[in-house]
């Protein structure tokens, strides 16, 4: 359903908006504690400190906000490394981004024995940081510079590397398995609104920022000759992008940890519907990641009820079949 003019794009875009506002408000009413619509409402109107307005209010909002943050960030991550890369199977682990995160992570636990998750996400995200930095340095040396193979054969290696670190790390140590096993496996769970508002700032830069690059990246991905030969800074844009990657794929891991197939799958949706137009490929990715990310959580909290899926084994179960018909067609854009 290939969506050809601007004004269907915007009709959709707004469907999609509309339909992201909804999945959050059902991800604030459903869950193990039964409550109705107008116990939210209630909730937020009429507050009188009830168990059902605290959990609301206090867990179930900022869990459903902090989901479609973390969705719209991989998502759109997601995209520009395919970009970036010119592999449509390309994701942000490609740039050691989840590696770095969870290694930096255990050795803040076994060594340093931090034990808050504010000082968690902060140390997460400077992991990530780190090593997409270092992977971005290591495929731009070189005569030809940065190329998609380069970035692609370091990003692996470098996140191997770190991987290996980790679990030698964690099979010595049970303690801190055990602390860092759930954040691992990707959760939105027991996530409150400050770690968000830490790192929204720099989520919300990096968001509107890739989208003010969408015109140059469909120049690009045109070829670097022709995007060079009408005065485009091929080198200053591909820099912006993995910035770009970086902040939005290590602040999305910071805080809810490594959530697989959302930066793959999402942007495959999405050019279903827009075309390679990056112009409207990135805010539907926002869209639909966000979308996407909230409904497989809000299905966690019911497979094994009262238990709880990490949403991270969700976005595999929904992921994983598509990511297979990916690799089975090939890139056919």
């Amino acid at each position: 359903m290939l969506l050809v003019t601007n004004r269907q794009k915007i009709w959709v875009s707004l469907f999609l908006i509309l339909i992201s506002l909804a999945a959050i408000c059902c991800s604030v009413v459903y869950g193990y504690t039964d409550t109705s619509w107008k116990t939210a409402i209630d909730a937020f109107q009429a507050f009188n400190g009830s168990n059902e307005h605290l959990i609301i209010t206090n867990v179930r909002l900022p869990r459903a906000l902090v989901a479609a943050v973390v969705g719209a960030a991989l998502a759109v991550a997601g995209a520009l490394m395919q970009a970036l890369t010119k592999n449509p199977l390309a994701s942000p682990d490609i740039f050691g981004v989840n590696a770095g995160a969870g290694f930096f992570v255990v050795v803040s636990m076994i060594f340093f024995h931090v034990q808050s998750l504010q000082a968690n996400v902060w140390i997460a995200f400077a992991g990530a940081a780190i090593a997409a930095f270092i992977v971005y340095f290591i495929s731009s040396i070189g005569i030809d510079g940065l190329t998609p193979v380069k970035l692609t054969l370091a990003g692996a290696s470098i996140a191997a590397l770190f991987s290996s670190l980790t679990q030698g790390m964690l099979a010595v140590n049970e303690a801190a398995l055990e602390q860092v096993l759930f954040w691992l496996a990707g959760s939105v769970q027991g996530r409150n609104l400050q770690l968000l508002l830490s790192l929204s700032p720099y989520l919300i830069i990096a968001l509107i920022g890739s989208f003010l690059l969408g015109r140059k990246i469909n120049v690009l991905i045109m070829g670097e000759d022709v995007a060079k030969s009408l005065g485009q800074k091929t080198g200053l844009i591909k820099l912006m992008m993995a910035v770009s990657i970086i902040i939005l794929a290590g602040g999305a891991v910071a805080i809810a940890g490594p959530i697989g197939f959302i930066g793959i799958v999402v942007p495959h949706f999405a050019r279903y519907l827009v075309g390679n137009d990056h112009r409207w490929i990135l805010p539907y990715c926002a869209l639909l990641g966000a979308i996407l990310l909230i409904t497989a959580d809000i299905g966690a909290r019911y497979i094994i009820m009262p238990e709880e899926v990490p949403v991270g084994v969700m976005t595999a179960i929904i992921g994983t079949p598509v990511f297979i018909y990916i690799a089975r067609k090939g890139d056919q854009r």
